[in-house]
């Protein structure tokens, strides 16, 4: 890797630990104002310091978050399709790689649909962003989406897709968390970080599922929902990086959330 990719990836990978906490913020492009994500600007200020980085689009950058951030930017450069359109999976680049520059983005990331029918189409983007952040010297996240078919979250299938998108060049790959995750990170040659995903039924399950994918080799979590859908959610990213970052328990991190819940100048895990 030349120098500027190295540095800008060392920025969201923290080199200390390996690992990273990354805030995905980036749902209103095909989902709209989701539930909790209606004001960005207000989601995300209280918790935007605890983020290792924060992965959004360009409109939301501009509009939502205060240009003296220190926090690196993940900016999304792919879209083009909605909830309610006919294919998920018919995604195409929507902003260009001067842009991502001029935003002074730390990576970039677009979604690849292995599978189906514009599986060729998402390739091509992949690999077209890839030539272009070798020559500007940025990292290019492959964020491996199954559409609505969500039945597809097995580990032979994430394997294959986070696989694929390493060969054609991503420096990065997020992807789901699944049964026998070790083999998908085994199989894969670059980082690999999990997605959040829905909201779960409660923090806990959230933290288990963090924990459970830094243990079986992700460098960390991109989590979204699961943070800024909870009703404490400063307490919940200083848990997730409980786990990801000082290598908590499950059950260690969901005592420093409680604390942190009851008391928000509590700021380490007991004893």
């Amino acid at each position: 890797m030349s120098w500027g990719l190295q540095n800008r990836l060392s920025k969201i990978i923290k080199p200390d630990t390996g690992r990273t906490v990354m805030l995905a913020v980036d749902h209103g492009y095909f989902l709209g104002p989701t539930n909790s994500l209606e004001n960005p600007r207000k989601t995300i200020e209280p918790i935007l310091n605890d983020a290792d980085s924060l992965m959004l689009t360009r409109g939301v950058l501009r509009t939502s978050v205060d240009n003296n951030t220190s926090t690196p930017i993940v900016l999304r450069v792919s879209g083009g399709t909605s909830i309610v359109g006919p294919s998920l999976e018919n995604e195409v680049i929507t902003t260009s790689m001067e842009e991502a520059v001029r935003l002074n983005a730390s990576a970039i990331a677009l979604s690849v649909f292995i599978g189906s029918k514009h599986e060729r189409q998402t390739l091509d983007s992949l690999s077209e962003l890839v030539n272009q952040g070798e020559r500007y010297g940025m990292p290019v996240l492959a964020v491996t989406a199954v559409g609505k078919e969500l039945e597809k979250r097995d580990a032979r299938y994430l394997a294959l897709c986070c696989r694929i998108a390493a060969e054609l060049g991503a420096h990065f790959v997020k992807t789901y968390y699944c049964d026998e995750f070790e083999k998908v990170v085994e199989g894969c040659p670059v980082p690999v970080v999990i997605a959040g995903g829905p909201k779960l039924d409660n923090e806990l399950d959230a933290l288990k599922l963090a924990y459970n994918a830094v243990q079986r080799g992700a460098v960390g979590v991109d989590m979204g929902r699961n943070i800024w859908q909870s009703k404490y959610s400063e307490a919940m990213i200083k848990a997730v990086r409980a786990i990801v970052h000082e290598n908590a328990s499950p059950e260690q991190a969901h005592e420093l959330f409680i604390a942190l819940r009851d008391d928000p100048k509590k700021v380490t895990l007991k004893g």
